[in-house]
């Protein structure tokens, strides 16, 4: 949480914008904007570095999750820091490949900084002659294989719901899925 951090100065004080009169005739005045310097300085700080803040590789932790939903991405808190900053900082190549098998692959490696496999029975094909047979298989499957570090610091059930969540928001309803996560 944000608040008063102690020791912060502020570059402006607000004694210092008053007009004479108040400075010189009124210490009670000078006193009462010095408190205030106190409060306003934290938000002074952030507005001075505002573009360290919506940098994710610069962003305070605590910030980083305001960041991510302003992207529209989801990270799961369990996940290291490292992957929270990079999902966010790839928040616009995660949207531009969304509803792909790249996409998917990269959003599972974001997710668990494993390896990940994924084979389909897709397949996509044109043909200038009517009733010609489609490619792939007539009933739609995904699987999804993730091999991760084994110091990741997840517990395996834990890891395998989030995996199983990002599959099923990826792909489209009716289509079949089996996960399966091992360490390596």
């Amino acid at each position: 949480m944000r608040g008063t951090v102690p020791g912060l100065g502020t570059p402006y004080p607000l004694h210092t914008l008053l007009p004479a009169v108040y400075q010189e005739e009124d210490p009670f005045i000078v006193r009462f904007t010095t408190g205030l310097d106190d409060v306003l300085a934290p938000v002074i700080a952030t507005l001075d570095n505002l573009e360290s803040y919506v940098d994710p590789l610069l962003a305070p932790e605590d910030f980083l999750s305001w960041l991510a939903g302003w992207v529209g991405v989801t990270v799961n808190d369990n996940a290291p820091l490292p992957l929270h900053r990079a999902t966010v900082a790839r928040a616009a190549e995660l949207h531009r490949l969304r509803g792909t098998v790249a996409g998917l692959r990269t959003a599972l490696e974001l997710l668990t900084g494993g390896d990940v496999e994924i084979t389909d029975s897709g397949g996509v094909t044109w043909s200038d002659s009517p009733g010609t047979p489609a490619p792939g298989d007539p009933n739609p499957w995904v699987r999804v294989h993730v091999r991760v570090p084994a110091d990741l610091g997840w517990s395996p059930d834990a890891l395998h719901a989030a995996v199983e969540a990002a599959v099923v928001a990826a792909k489209p309803a009716h289509v079949q899925h089996a996960v399966e996560v091992t360490t390596r």
